[in-house]
Protein backbone atom coordinates (compact mmCIF):
# COMPACT_ATOMS: atom_id res chain seq x y z
CA UNK A 1 0.00 0.00 0.00
CA UNK A 2 1.06 3.51 -1.33
CA UNK A 3 2.32 6.11 1.45
CA UNK A 4 -0.19 8.56 0.46
CA UNK A 5 -3.32 5.41 0.48
CA UNK A 6 -2.09 5.31 4.21
CA UNK A 7 -2.59 9.11 4.67
CA UNK A 8 -5.15 10.14 7.25
CA UNK A 9 -6.72 13.64 6.41
CA UNK A 10 -8.46 15.70 8.90
CA UNK A 11 -10.60 18.49 7.60
CA UNK A 12 -13.41 20.86 8.00
CA UNK A 13 -16.24 18.45 8.58
CA UNK A 14 -13.76 16.74 11.01
CA UNK A 15 -13.09 20.09 13.17
CA UNK A 16 -17.01 20.42 13.11
CA UNK A 17 -17.63 17.20 14.59
CA UNK A 18 -14.86 17.29 17.00
CA UNK A 19 -16.40 20.64 18.19
CA UNK A 20 -20.39 19.55 18.26
CA UNK A 21 -19.03 16.47 20.27
CA UNK A 22 -17.59 19.43 22.78
CA UNK A 23 -20.42 21.36 23.03
CA UNK A 24 -22.63 18.07 23.90
CA UNK A 25 -20.34 16.94 25.96
CA UNK A 26 -19.93 20.00 28.37
CA UNK A 27 -23.48 20.80 27.90
CA UNK A 28 -24.66 17.43 28.82
CA UNK A 29 -22.56 17.80 32.18
CA UNK A 30 -24.10 21.27 33.09
CA UNK A 31 -28.05 20.50 32.40
CA UNK A 32 -27.96 17.15 33.52
CA UNK A 33 -29.86 16.30 30.37
CA UNK A 34 -28.95 14.61 26.96
CA UNK A 35 -28.16 17.70 24.75
CA UNK A 36 -28.20 16.15 20.26
CA UNK A 37 -27.25 17.41 17.32
CA UNK A 38 -28.55 17.22 14.22
CA UNK A 39 -26.97 14.69 11.73
CA UNK A 40 -27.30 17.01 9.07
CA UNK A 41 -25.02 20.29 8.40
CA UNK A 42 -25.82 23.29 6.44
CA UNK A 43 -23.17 25.23 4.41
CA UNK A 44 -23.45 29.13 5.10
CA UNK A 45 -22.00 31.64 3.30
CA UNK A 46 -21.87 33.95 6.68
CA UNK A 47 -21.94 34.12 10.08
CA UNK A 48 -24.92 35.54 12.54
CA UNK A 49 -25.61 35.98 15.91
CA UNK A 50 -29.41 36.10 16.08
CA UNK A 51 -31.86 36.53 18.50
CA UNK A 52 -32.85 35.77 21.63
CA UNK A 53 -29.29 35.25 23.10
CA UNK A 54 -25.97 35.13 20.90
CA UNK A 55 -22.46 34.19 22.19
CA UNK A 56 -19.10 34.49 19.54
CA UNK A 57 -15.71 33.29 20.30
CA UNK A 58 -12.59 33.80 17.87
CA UNK A 59 -9.64 31.35 17.64
CA UNK A 60 -6.38 31.62 16.35
CA UNK A 61 -2.85 29.38 15.79
CA UNK A 62 -2.90 26.66 14.29
CA UNK A 63 -5.54 27.75 12.44
CA UNK A 64 -8.13 30.55 12.51
CA UNK A 65 -11.93 30.76 12.91
CA UNK A 66 -15.23 31.69 14.78
CA UNK A 67 -17.66 30.07 16.45
CA UNK A 68 -21.08 31.15 17.73
CA UNK A 69 -23.67 29.91 19.35
CA UNK A 70 -27.68 31.20 18.69
CA UNK A 71 -30.05 30.50 21.89
CA UNK A 72 -33.49 30.71 22.02
CA UNK A 73 -35.05 31.74 25.24
CA UNK A 74 -36.43 28.75 26.09
CA UNK A 75 -33.53 27.15 25.32
CA UNK A 76 -31.42 29.78 27.41
CA UNK A 77 -33.41 29.28 29.79
CA UNK A 78 -33.36 25.88 30.43
CA UNK A 79 -29.59 25.47 30.21
CA UNK A 80 -29.10 28.09 32.77
CA UNK A 81 -31.61 26.82 34.93
CA UNK A 82 -30.47 23.13 34.96
CA UNK A 83 -26.94 24.02 35.53
CA UNK A 84 -27.52 26.63 38.40
CA UNK A 85 -30.11 24.22 40.55
CA UNK A 86 -27.20 21.97 39.87
CA UNK A 87 -24.81 23.44 41.87
CA UNK A 88 -27.12 24.09 44.63
CA UNK A 89 -28.93 27.25 43.67
CA UNK A 90 -32.07 27.65 44.91
CA UNK A 91 -34.93 27.78 42.29
CA UNK A 92 -36.73 30.98 43.57
CA UNK A 93 -33.37 32.67 43.44
CA UNK A 94 -32.86 32.52 39.61
CA UNK A 95 -32.91 34.97 37.73
CA UNK A 96 -36.77 35.05 35.71
CA UNK A 97 -35.64 36.29 32.42
CA UNK A 98 -32.92 35.13 29.20
CA UNK A 99 -32.32 39.27 29.15
CA UNK A 100 -30.56 38.65 32.77
CA UNK A 101 -26.92 39.33 33.19
CA UNK A 102 -26.79 36.37 35.33
CA UNK A 103 -28.15 34.02 32.41
CA UNK A 104 -25.40 36.00 30.34
CA UNK A 105 -22.79 35.34 32.12
CA UNK A 106 -24.02 31.54 32.49
CA UNK A 107 -23.94 30.45 28.94
CA UNK A 108 -20.69 32.43 28.32
CA UNK A 109 -19.09 30.63 30.63
CA UNK A 110 -20.39 27.41 29.19
CA UNK A 111 -19.20 28.31 26.17
CA UNK A 112 -15.79 29.05 27.33
CA UNK A 113 -15.73 25.63 28.90
CA UNK A 114 -16.58 24.22 25.48
CA UNK A 115 -14.54 26.17 23.53
CA UNK A 116 -11.76 25.04 26.34
CA UNK A 117 -12.34 21.01 25.70
CA UNK A 118 -12.35 21.68 22.05
CA UNK A 119 -8.43 23.54 22.23
CA UNK A 120 -7.39 20.50 24.17
CA UNK A 121 -8.31 18.20 22.25
CA UNK A 122 -6.77 19.77 18.78
CA UNK A 123 -3.45 19.94 21.06
CA UNK A 124 -3.76 16.12 21.85
CA UNK A 125 -5.43 14.63 18.78
CA UNK A 126 -3.61 17.03 16.14
CA UNK A 127 -0.67 18.18 17.68
CA UNK A 128 -1.28 21.93 17.19
CA UNK A 129 -2.50 24.90 19.20
CA UNK A 130 -5.36 27.37 19.10
CA UNK A 131 -6.07 30.10 21.27
CA UNK A 132 -9.28 31.92 22.53
CA UNK A 133 -10.37 34.83 23.05
CA UNK A 134 -12.83 35.79 25.61
CA UNK A 135 -16.70 34.75 24.85
CA UNK A 136 -18.83 37.65 24.09
CA UNK A 137 -22.80 37.15 24.97
CA UNK A 138 -25.02 39.37 23.52
CA UNK A 139 -28.93 39.74 23.82
CA UNK A 140 -30.66 40.29 20.54
CA UNK A 141 -33.79 41.41 18.74
CA UNK A 142 -32.38 41.28 15.26
CA UNK A 143 -30.07 39.48 13.33
CA UNK A 144 -26.54 40.80 13.39
CA UNK A 145 -23.71 39.72 10.88
CA UNK A 146 -20.49 38.80 11.34
CA UNK A 147 -17.18 38.28 9.94
CA UNK A 148 -13.76 36.35 11.37
CA UNK A 149 -11.01 39.45 12.03
CA UNK A 150 -8.41 36.88 10.10
CA UNK A 151 -7.20 36.78 6.64
CA UNK A 152 -8.66 33.72 5.71
CA UNK A 153 -7.98 32.32 1.88
CA UNK A 154 -10.38 29.94 1.59
CA UNK A 155 -13.09 30.13 3.95
CA UNK A 156 -15.85 27.92 4.81
CA UNK A 157 -19.06 28.51 7.23
CA UNK A 158 -21.25 25.90 8.99
CA UNK A 159 -24.21 25.31 10.52
CA UNK A 160 -25.93 23.02 13.04
CA UNK A 161 -29.03 22.36 14.65
CA UNK A 162 -28.55 21.22 18.50
CA UNK A 163 -31.58 20.38 20.55
CA UNK A 164 -31.91 20.10 24.24
CA UNK A 165 -33.42 17.85 27.01
CA UNK A 166 -36.89 18.99 26.54
CA UNK A 167 -36.48 19.32 22.74
CA UNK A 168 -35.60 23.60 22.76
CA UNK A 169 -33.24 24.64 19.67
CA UNK A 170 -29.83 26.28 19.51
CA UNK A 171 -27.45 26.61 16.71
CA UNK A 172 -23.76 26.12 16.03
CA UNK A 173 -22.06 28.34 13.64
CA UNK A 174 -18.03 27.74 12.85
CA UNK A 175 -16.57 29.62 9.94
CA UNK A 176 -12.50 28.65 9.66
CA UNK A 177 -9.86 28.75 6.82
CA UNK A 178 -10.31 25.68 4.20
CA UNK A 179 -7.87 23.23 5.92
CA UNK A 180 -7.00 19.76 6.06
CA UNK A 181 -4.48 17.69 8.51
CA UNK A 182 -2.74 15.17 7.25
CA UNK A 183 -0.73 12.35 9.66
CA UNK A 184 3.08 12.55 8.23
CA UNK A 185 4.25 9.81 11.16
CA UNK A 186 2.39 7.54 13.73
CA UNK A 187 1.75 8.81 17.17
CA UNK A 188 -1.03 8.30 20.37
CA UNK A 189 -2.94 11.52 21.35
CA UNK A 190 -2.70 12.07 24.69
CA UNK A 191 -4.93 10.61 27.14
CA UNK A 192 -8.57 12.40 27.87
CA UNK A 193 -8.90 14.41 31.13
CA UNK A 194 -11.39 12.13 33.75
CA UNK A 195 -14.73 13.15 33.35
CA UNK A 196 -14.86 14.87 37.29
CA UNK A 197 -12.37 17.88 35.73
CA UNK A 198 -15.71 19.09 33.93
CA UNK A 199 -17.40 19.81 37.40
CA UNK A 200 -14.45 21.13 38.79
CA UNK A 201 -14.58 23.52 36.08
CA UNK A 202 -18.15 24.06 36.07
CA UNK A 203 -17.38 25.20 40.08
CA UNK A 204 -14.73 27.33 39.66
CA UNK A 205 -16.52 28.77 36.86
CA UNK A 206 -19.82 29.60 39.32
CA UNK A 207 -17.13 31.08 42.10
CA UNK A 208 -15.84 33.70 39.03
CA UNK A 209 -19.02 34.39 38.02
CA UNK A 210 -19.46 36.20 42.05
CA UNK A 211 -16.80 38.55 40.18
CA UNK A 212 -18.20 40.99 38.69
CA UNK A 213 -14.84 41.68 36.69
CA UNK A 214 -14.06 38.13 36.27
CA UNK A 215 -17.83 37.89 34.11
CA UNK A 216 -17.89 36.93 30.97
CA UNK A 217 -20.78 38.65 29.51
CA UNK A 218 -21.10 42.42 28.83
CA UNK A 219 -22.26 45.17 30.68
CA UNK A 220 -23.67 47.79 28.52
CA UNK A 221 -20.68 50.05 27.67
CA UNK A 222 -19.11 47.00 26.40
CA UNK A 223 -22.00 46.33 24.48
CA UNK A 224 -22.15 49.49 22.73
CA UNK A 225 -18.62 49.52 21.86
CA UNK A 226 -19.49 45.69 20.25
CA UNK A 227 -21.81 46.96 18.14
CA UNK A 228 -20.61 50.19 17.20
CA UNK A 229 -17.74 48.67 16.01
CA UNK A 230 -20.36 45.84 13.90
CA UNK A 231 -22.15 49.12 12.31
CA UNK A 232 -24.84 49.55 14.38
Amino acid sequence: MSTKEETIVFGTEDLLLSLCNSVTKVLTAASHSKIQYSGMVQRIHKTCLKPDIGCFVLFDGGFSGLVVLNFTAQSAMEIYESYMTSMGMPKDELAGSYTSDEVANVLGELMNQVLGDFTSKIRRELQTHITQNQPKMLVLNKQVVLSVDANLDKPEARRVTFYTGRNHIFYLELAIDRTEFIKLVDFEAQPEPEPDVLMAQAANGQAADADPAAAPGMDSTDTDDLLKSLGM
